[in-house]
């Protein structure tokens, strides 16, 4: 989780366009982020792949109101409301976005590249499907998810504490150095429009999960930090999958803030 998913991105700037926070092409430029461009297939009333700024147009016009994000994986169908078909495509992908309003949609991201490392074209292609008009699955509130947060961060911590990162190898060392960087330098999250209740449980979101994939991937490195045994790489496999699980729902429901704050005004 140290990289931003595209849904979130898609689901924080679409919200904040629906708002009227940005204009379209800022909207689209910011979801777009790094790769090289976007378009959405299947869109109602499109036949043909359209770019970010008319799908996103489109949308509205079709009476989206808002985005909500889904962090599926197997076994838990964070953000998900059905039905089978679209879901199935969501968890291959790892992520989605939900459209509510008067229509009720879903995005999935598929993602191709070409080209080499110091020049890459990325393309993503937003597939457009039905969803059903239903609750999302174990997103909790941002109350819930702050304070969940702030237990799964000591844990965190801890299980990376008892690591040897530095006898773990370069990668390790270098994820750790890299989230240290961005915490001492702070940086901007979410999008216009949000509540800041929900950027701060994001940031903390991120943080959590910083810390849980880097503890990872020193534990499957060729040295394994301080573990020395299976039983003991398994128990802290054990110890993490909770961690990772909470700031992946706490992450959802930062991004889905939006949605909700503006669900209860209309109440």
């Amino acid at each position: 989780m140290l990289q931003e998913p595209r849904s979130g991105r898609m689901t924080a700037w679409g919200n904040a366009l629906i708002g009227g926070f940005v204009a379209p092409d800022d909207a689209a430029e910011e979801i777009v982020g790094g790769d090289s461009v976007h378009r959405i297939v299947d869109l109602p009333g499109e036949d043909a792949p359209v770019g970010l700024t008319l799908g996103l147009g489109r949308l509205r016009a079709l009476g989206v109101s808002g985005f909500r994000l889904a962090l599926p994986l197997p076994g838990h169908p964070l953000g998900l409301s059905g039905p089978p078909e679209f879901n199935a495509r969501a968890l291959a992908a790892g992520e989605a976005v939900i459209a509510v309003g008067a229509l009720a949609l879903g995005l999935v991201p598929e993602v191709n590249e070409a080209g080499t490392r110091d020049d890459r074209h990325v393309e993503v292609l937003w597939h457009c499907m039905e969803v059903r008009d239903a609750p999302p699955a174990d997103v909790p509130s941002l109350g819930e998810a702050e304070r969940e947060l702030a237990e799964a961060l000591r844990d965190a911590t801890a299980a990376l504490s008892q690591l040897d990162v530095a006898g773990a190898g370069p990668a390790a060392q270098a994820a750790l150095d890299a989230y240290r960087a961005r915490v001492e330098r702070g940086r901007e999250v979410l999008a216009p429009g949000y509540p800041p209740r929900a950027a701060r449980v994001l940031e903390l979101a991120q943080r959590v999960g910083a810390l849980t994939s880097i503890a990872q991937s020193v534990q499957s490195g060729p040295e394994h930090g301080t573990a020395v045994s299976a039983s003991q790489i398994a128990a802290r496999a054990e110890l993490l999958r909770p961690v990772e699980r909470v700031a992946r729902r706490a992450q959802v429901a930062a991004y889905n803030a939006y949605v909700e704050a503006a669900e209860r005004r209309r109440e």
